[in-house]
């Protein structure tokens, strides 16, 4: 291993011999030819996000906007989940009734642990690659949220939803640069296989996603909005 990590650092020396002290990468240009916006149907958009997140062994629904809150006290009861880490940020009508809410006001790992579920919103989603963003802010609550509880309610508005992977780099661009955003991406419930390839989920996450894609009321957003 030492050996190895050795020879990859020296190659790195190598191909950065020849660029001067004081250059910064952003000084750079780097040619992307790559597709960066993707042309496809809006409708065909979000239809390839669900079918994707199903490849992944996620739960999807689409719901309407005013149906939200009860869509997931809907989830919440079918699956069992009395106690509910949510952000503060959580809007009010996504909030279910009949649910323990408990907000995140630094919950610790061990305490969320011992709940059933958390509900989180996301900052963008990719259809391309059947991908949630969260940017731990806002309605995406703390990394940690979605990283501990068995159970991960993500509420996605249909115009937070983009085609390919470059416009959701595009769109948290600000996030991470300006803000240095724990950017979490998620596709599907926590999965990993032994050498037989025999698939568990849940070792290192929740081991069940319900994804509400959600048609937009009013003007559209643009993803993070």
């Amino acid at each position: 291993m030492s050996t190895a990590r050795d020879e990859i650092l020296r190659r790195i020396r190598g191909a950065l011999s020849d660029v001067p002290a004081g250059e910064s990468a952003g000084e750079v240009r780097v040619a992307r030819e790559y597709r960066r916006r993707g042309c496809s149907d809006r409708a065909d958009v979000l239809e390839l996000l669900s079918e994707r997140l199903v490849d992944y062994h996620a739960d999807v629904r689409r719901v309407p906007a005013a149906a939200v809150g009860a869509s997931v006290g809907e989830a919440c009861r079918r699956l069992g989940l009395l106690r509910v880490a949510v952000p503060e940020a959580l809007p009010a009508h996504w909030r279910p009734d009949g649910v323990e809410l408990i907000e995140d006001r630094g919950l610790t790992a061990r305490e969320l642990d011992a709940l059933d579920g958390a509900i989180t919103g996301c900052a963008a989603a990719i259809a391309q690659t059947g991908t949630l963003v969260l940017d731990g802010e806002g309605t995406c609550g703390r990394r940690i949220l979605t990283l501990v509880p068995d159970h991960h309610i993500c509420v996605v508005r249909a115009s937070q939803v983009v085609e390919l992977v470059p416009e959701a780099i595009a769109a948290l661009a600000t996030a991470v640069t300006e803000r240095r955003a724990p950017v979490t991406l998620i596709s599907g419930p926590s999965a990993t296989s032994d050498i037989e390839l025999s698939r568990v989920e849940g070792v290192h996450g929740p081991r069940h996603l319900l994804v509400l894609i959600v048609a937009d009321s009013g003007g559209a957003q643009g993803p993070g909005a």
